[in-house]
């Protein structure tokens, strides 16, 4: 037989939300453990009761002469266990945090004292390196500024051979009881105590370097390997070396963060490098080889092909910067610019002069459009004027 949830609230069947409410708190003041020990499962009852009629799908059900609960789990009373909705979320909307209860909750919580020892924070230290740097991989010198173990006592906090000791304030339990009223009347809260500040436990006689803290800062310095293949943003780990936790525990760990300094020849991006050739008017137009020196110190000759235009790329494979898990090495990208002279003595004017008459060039007319285009003339001038 369905249960009659309106007979536990005590409320008629074509109650509203606002007499639902008043009914229910109405009935949790009454049988709130807190409040009347013993009664815990008529207030779930009536606990069960409101979460059904305030559920507009459950309460047709209840409304059609069924039970949207049957079967839902032991007792009969579904909602308690596990599943959305249910006991949980009317009792922490009444009683948990924030709720008619205030902070900490109307059964206590039952967490005890914490451990004075605790595990340490990260640090962070920046580093700033040179493209070779990076590329090559380096051992570098930190200087690091952290909590470290106080050698005075250990990490214990206290000194000599003296102990720490139970808290007068909360006894031992790390935090303090209070009864306070509300509309449901009697209400027992917990919060932490502020004496031992939820340890349970105060040292009398406390260590003279850390002050009974089991650290102390230190300045130190280390040395860290750099990979090589790193860049800006990437964070090297160094385990256990951050700050020593309170009560001498167990330290974070150290985070080295690479800065990239910007190189003079060679414009980097991720694993591929670029840079850009200055190519004599004559060697573009005839053609020429060129030793250029790579990130990693190593000469290669970068092969111009006869009739060079400004602007054309050179790929050489596997010369820029090695990829910082595999160690392959991306590409070297050699952008050409072709040098046309501004000063010719009388000799290469000659040589000019014979060389017009060779050639016999047309002039050619280009539409404007043509010439704006990307990589046509206007728009190669108007990037030079722009420092592209």
């Amino acid at each position: 037989m369905a249960r009659d949830y309106y007979a536990i609230l005590g409320v008629a069947k074509g109650a509203s939300d606002q007499e639902l409410k008043r009914a229910y708190r109405k009935k949790a003041r009454e049988l709130h453990p807190d409040v009347n020990p013993g009664m815990e499962d008529e207030f779930k009852e009536v606990s069960t009761a409101y979460e059904v009629l305030t559920d507009p799908e459950k309460r047709r059900i209840v409304d059609a002469g069924g039970d949207p609960l049957a079967g839902a789990g032991a007792g009969g009373f579904g909602g308690f266990g596990g599943g959305g909705g249910g006991f949980g979320d009317v009792f922490e909307a009444f009683f948990g945090n924030g709720g008619a209860f205030g902070g900490g909750g109307g059964f206590g919580s039952g967490r005890g004292p914490r451990s004075r020892v605790q595990p340490g924070e990260p640090a962070l230290v920046n580093l700033k390196l040179d493209l070779a740097e990076c590329a090559q991989g380096v051992n570098k010198e930190i200087t690091v500024d952290t909590a470290i173990l106080c050698d005075a006592c250990t990490g214990s906090g206290t000194n000599g051979d003296s102990k720490p000791v139970a808290c007068d304030t909360c006894h031992g339990a790390g935090e303090i009881q209070s009864v306070q009223r509300s509309f449901l009347g009697q209400v027992m809260t917990v919060r932490e105590c502020p004496t031992c500040h939820g340890v349970g436990e105060v040292i009398p006689d406390p260590c003279h370097k850390c002050g009974g803290d089991g650290r102390v800062r230190s300045r130190r310095t280390m040395t860290v390997r750099i990979p090589a293949g790193i860049e800006s943003g990437m964070r090297v780990r160094l385990s256990g070396q951050g700050e020593v936790g309170p009560g001498g525990g167990p330290a974070g760990d150290l985070y080295v963060e690479v800065t990239e300094r910007p190189h003079e020849v060679f414009l980097r991006d991720k694993d591929d490098l670029h840079c850009t050739l200055k190519v004599p008017m004559v060697d573009a137009a005839l053609g020429a080889e060129f030793d250029v020196e790579t990130i990693l110190g190593d000469p290669v000759t970068v092969k111009i092909d006869p009739g060079t235009q400004p602007g054309q790329v050179v790929k050489l494979r596997g010369q820029g910067m090695p990829h910082v898990s595999s160690g392959v090495r991306g590409n070297l990208h050699v952008h050409l610019d072709v040098v046309v002279p501004t000063k010719l003595d009388s000799a290469q004017t000659d040589a000019l002069k014979k060389l017009k008459k060779v050639a016999q060039d047309e002039i050619e007319v280009v539409n404007t459009s043509a010439a704006a285009a990307p990589g046509g003339l206007f728009s190669r001038l108007r990037n030079a004027f722009a420092g592209k």
